[in-house]
C-alpha cells in the first residue's frame, strides 16, 4: 500500500492568471509555494496533505502528486520507465484505472496513442506482481494517473482530485452560459470584499457568484459538499483520518455572518435556478433571492461590494444591444450603490468602457479561452 506519508511534489493547477488566488489559499493552509506557474504551482508534501488541499481550496482545478519524473524519448522508452513503477502499492488490483495527459512529444502524433500505453505499463505491471488487472477507462471517480510528458522529460502523478475541483457538486441546474466555480470563487477572493459586509449581486444567473461568497462568509470549505474524490481510491487511504478532517473543518465553519448576501436577475428561471443550487450547497437561508430589473436591486447601507457578470456578446445577445446596458450599470453604480466597491466582469473590453466610470483596478482573468477583465470602481 501507498505510503500517505512520503512526501513528494504536489503540483496543483489552476485556471490561466488565477495563480495568485491559489497562491494565498495555499499560504493560508500553512504549505510553503516552491514554483509558482502561469496557471498553477508546486509545494512539497504527501497524500495526506492532499486530503486537506481537495477539500478546502476553491480556486484550484487539480491537486497532482508525483510518483516519478524521468527521461523518455519515445513511447517504448515511456512505458519501459512506466513498468518499473511500483503501481501495485497504488492501484487495487480490482480496482478501476484512467489516464489523463498533457503531451508535447515530436514522436507523438495522438495523445489517446501514449495514454494506451501508460494504461497498459500500468496493468502489465499489476499483472505481473498480483496475478490479476484493474480495468480502466475514461471514467474520473476512481484513481486517475496524469502523465506530462515535453518533449524528453515526463512526469507522472496521482490525479488526487479526479474530477476537477471546480465540480463541487451544488450545481444541479444551469441557467444561460453559467459561470464555473473556481471562476467565480476567483472573483469573490479578488474583490474588497470581506466576511462580514454587504455582498450584492445583480444579474446574478444561476447563482454561483453569490453561492461562493456565501460558503467563503461561513469559512465552509467548497471541497466539504462533494462525496468523490481520487485519492479516495489510492490503497492505503485512511478512511479516519480523511472523515477525521472533515470532522475538524466543519467545526472551524460559522453557523451565520454579519451582513447580508443579496442576489438578483430579471428571469424568474434563472432565480430558481440559483434557489435549488444554494439549497444544494446548503446556503439558500443566507442569500435573499429576488426577481427584479437589476436597477431595482435593493443595496443596503453599509460597507459591501456590488458584483456584476453581465452578457458580453461571446455567447449571448449583440454588441449593439448589449452597449446600453453597459451604460445603465454605470449610472446605477453612481446613482445608487455609493459608499460600495462595484465591480463589472466582462469579456468585451470595448463594452467595457461604455460604463463611463473610471477603473480602481483592471483585474486579468479568464473565463476558459476567453480574457476578460474584473473591473474595479470606487463609487463615492
Amino acid at each position: 500500500m501507498a505510503d500517505f506519508s512520503q512526501k513528494s511534489t504536489i503540483s496543483i493547477t489552476c485556471p490561466k492568471l488565477m495563480t495568485p488566488y491559489l497562491r494565498k489559499e495555499v499560504e493560508d493552509l500553512g504549505f510553503k509555494v516552491d514554483h509558482e506557474r502561469l496557471a498553477g504551482l508546486e509545494i512539497t508534501g504527501s497524500l495526506n496533505d492532499c486530503m486537506k488541499l481537495n477539500l478546502c481550496l476553491s480556486t484550484a482545478h487539480r491537486v497532482h502528486f508525483l510518483l516519478k519524473k524521468f527521461e523518455a524519448h519515445n513511447a517504448d522508452q515511456l512505458h519501459e520507465k512506466l513498468v518499473s513503477i511500483p503501481w501495485e502499492e497504488y492501484i487495487d488490483r480490482s480496482g478501476y484505472v484512467s489516464v489523463t495527459s498533457f503531451i508535447k512529444n515530436k514522436t507523438i502524433d495522438n495523445t489517446q496513442f501514449a495514454q494506451l500505453k501508460v494504461k497498459d505499463a500500468i496493468v502489465d505491471r499489476i499483472r505481473q506482481e498480483t496475478g490479476a488487472r484493474p480495468d480502466s477507462g475514461s471514467d474520473l471517480n476512481h484513481t486517475v494517473v496524469f502523465l506530462f510528458w515535453k518533449n524528453e522529460e515526463a512526469m507522472v502523478y496521482l490525479d488526487t482530485s479526479g474530477e476537477s475541483i471546480s465540480r463541487r457538486g451544488y450545481r444541479v441546474q444551469n441557467h444561460t452560459a453559467p459561470m464555473q466555480e473556481t471562476l467565480a470563487a476567483t472573483i469573490v477572493q479578488a474583490s474588497k470584499w470581506e466576511p462580514g459586509q454587504h455582498f450584492v449581486n445583480p444579474m446574478c444567473g444561476s447563482g454561483t457568484i453569490a453561492i461562493e461568497a456565501a460558503l467563503k462568509a461561513l469559512n465552509k470549505p467548497t471541497g466539504l459538499l462533494r462525496p468523490n474524490y481520487g485519492i479516495k481510491h489510492i490503497l492505503g487511504f485512511d478512511v479516519g483520518e480523511w472523515n477525521s478532517l472533515r470532522t475538524d473543518l466543519k467545526y472551524q465553519g460559522n453557523k451565520d455572518f454579519e451582513g447580508r448576501i443579496l442576489a438578483t436577475d430579471h428571469d424568474r428561471r434563472a432565480i430558481q435556478a440559483a434557489q435549488k443550487n444554494a439549497k444544494t450547497a446548503g446556503v439558500d437561508h443566507l442569500i435573499e433571492f429576488k426577481v427584479c430589473d437589476f436597477r431595482e436591486t435593493e443595496i443596503p447601507y453599509g460597507d459591501g461590494v456590488v458584483v456584476m457578470n453581465p452578457p458580453y456578446g461571446e455567447r449571448i445577445g449583440h454588441d449593439q444591444q448589449l452597449e446600453s446596458l453597459y451604460t445603465a450599470i454605470g449610472d446605477f453604480f453612481k446613482q445608487d450603490c455609493s459608499g460600495k466597491w462595484g465591480y463589472v466582469f466582462t469579456g468585451n473590453f470595448d463594452l467595457a468602457k461604455k460604463v463611463g466610470l473610471r477603473t480602481n483596478q483592471r483585474i486579468e482573468l479568464y473565463n476558459s479561452t476567453i480574457e476578460c477583465r474584473l473591473l474595479e470602481y470606487e463609487l463615492y
